[in-house]
């Protein structure tokens, strides 16, 4: 006898689940004895999961401790970005972009603090962090070199970024405030709304 496959919001809540796992017990291990003290197969271990589970998450313990999360962008919604759309008005089209990006890459905020208090005590994590924080921004870059193309726009590159990093954040916030209901792309409109009510005050 098989067993049906999962819908796709089942799946999908399935995947956030072992994973945000994983990433509490590496923490977790990692603050209690050191990151060179645990090893991959413990972590899987405290997490209910096996090795093979663990690296269809993370290519190694420094990145679940870190939470580390390649951003796998909808061929669609870059396609859609870089083309100059889908509005044509920037704010709106970063929007849209970063939404995708919440979709597959959502911060969990309580994790994510304990992470920053564990480089501080572990610098081999700082510089996974930064080498990590540094793909993701030229990720974007590309992204916006691109639109550029087909769009010009008067605001630069480096404002845009942090408008863009800003809203990922208010909406991982919204989401944690709603003690993860859903998912943190449904809080973007939240803190895009936000932002605008501060421009305008």
């Amino acid at each position: 006898m098989t067993s049906s496959p999962l819908p796709s919001s089942a799946r999908a809540r399935q995947k956030r689940e072992r994973r945000l796992a994983l990433i509490e017990a590496a923490q977790r291990l990692v603050g209690e004895r050191g990151l060179d003290d645990v090893t991959v197969e413990e972590i899987s271990s405290a997490a209910g999961l096996s090795t093979r589970t663990f690296f269809n998450y993370f290519d190694s313990k420094d990145d679940a401790v870190l939470g580390i999360q390649e951003i796998d962008l909808d061929p669609g919604v870059r396609a859609q970005f870089t083309a100059g759309g889908p509005s044509g008005r920037m704010m709106s089209d970063l929007e849209a972009l970063v939404a995708g990006f919440l979709t597959n890459a959502a911060p969990n905020i309580e994790q994510g603090e304990r992470a920053m208090r564990l480089m501080m005590s572990e610098p081999r994590l700082v510089q996974r962090h930064i080498a990590w924080h540094q793909r993701v921004i030229g990720e974007l870059e590309e992204l916006l070199a691109e639109r550029r193309k087909a769009r010009p726009s008067p605001v630069d590159d480096d404002t845009i970024g942090m408008v863009a990093g800003l809203l990922m954040r208010s909406s991982a916030l919204a989401w944690a405030r709603s003690d993860y209901e859903g998912d943190a792309a449904a809080h973007l409109p939240e803190a895009v709304a936000q932002l605008r009510l501060l421009l305008d005050d």
